[in-house]
């Protein structure tokens, strides 16, 4: 499933496609995705301007001008498609097979933003923009994790107490809000924390390298345009490039790359999901 840097990559894909743009018109193939579609959904879109191109934790929002927000989640295969509208033609990109394409919208700028899901886990909603942080997808977040709030002072009341093993507690989104496995693992590394420490049990000096690593391996994603590994793309159908530089995630016996370090990446399993860790660097 897409993390925080891919749906931020696909938000800055978009931006200048949507953002000030009218929706002139959108296209509904089915009445669903993973869940119903608003009731008059298309009607409710039409003719709204997209004030603003947000996104918090996997989520993207698109601040209308009509006082709800458009609420989009990728899910495990969404993708946003932007191609030229060419009137009398239905233009796709190539590979992507059309009767996936389940949504489609038109803006006064001539651009066609589809959405297309193959496996329709992603959905969309609409809420109205002053009762978005009530919502159940909003309300309980915790901080955004490239945001000031996030910092060690934070992230030590958040965790303290807390038995629970570091790694999923990191997953949990009241704790920080849009952070994924793959994520977690590398800056777990980063740290050198082991994955299995209790959450409670981290030091203020840990604290502060843990909330440095998760800063910098997600500006890090960002900047490589995401992580691809089976379904994710861009909006402009590019691949993300930071996969190439994983240092544990999916490198399962591989050498551990901090310099110095002997080690050997491991892979173990914690609440239902991989960990990948050195078990010689990480303490």
């Amino acid at each position: 499933m897409p993390e925080l840097p891919e749906v931020e990559t696909v938000r800055r894909g978009l931006q200048p496609h949507l953002e000030g743009a009218r929706l002139t018109r959108v296209i509904q193939n089915r009445p669903d995705l993973r869940f119903p579609l608003p009731e008059d959904f298309v009607h409710r879109l039409t003719g709204a301007a997209i004030k603003r191109l947000d996104r918090r934790a996997k989520y993207l929002l698109a601040e209308l001008d009509t006082g709800e927000t458009l609420v989009a989640h990728l899910g495990m295969t969404g993708r946003f498609l932007v191609g030229e509208h060419k009137p009398g033609a239905f233009h796709l990109p190539a590979g992507d097979d059309p009767k996936h394409t389940h949504l489609v919208f038109e803006t006064d700028r001539g651009g066609r933003i589809a959405f297309n899901d193959a496996r329709r886990f992603g959905y969309m909603d609409l809420i109205p923009t002053d009762r978005l942080g009530a919502h159940p997808y909003f309300k309980g977040l915790g901080p955004e994790p490239l945001g000031a709030d996030f910092n060690a002072a934070a992230l030590k009341t958040a965790l303290a107490g807390k038995k629970q093993n570091i790694k999923v507690t990191l997953l949990d989104q009241r704790i920080v809000a849009g952070l994924g496995n793959i994520y977690v693992s590398e800056a777990l590394h980063r740290a050198h924390i082991h994955p299995e420490r209790a959450a409670g049990s981290l030091k203020p000096a840990e604290l502060k390298r843990l909330v440095e690593a998760v800063k910098r391996v997600l500006e890090e994603a960002i900047t490589a345009g995401g992580s691809t590994l089976r379904d994710f793309r861009a909006a402009d159908g590019e691949l993300g490039y930071f996969q190439h530089s994983f240092r544990v995630y999916d490198r399962e016996d591989a050498p551990c790359p901090t310099p110095g370090c002997r080690g050997v990446i491991r892979r173990i399993v914690q609440g239902g999901r991989s960990t990948f860790f050195c078990p010689v660097c990480q303490k």
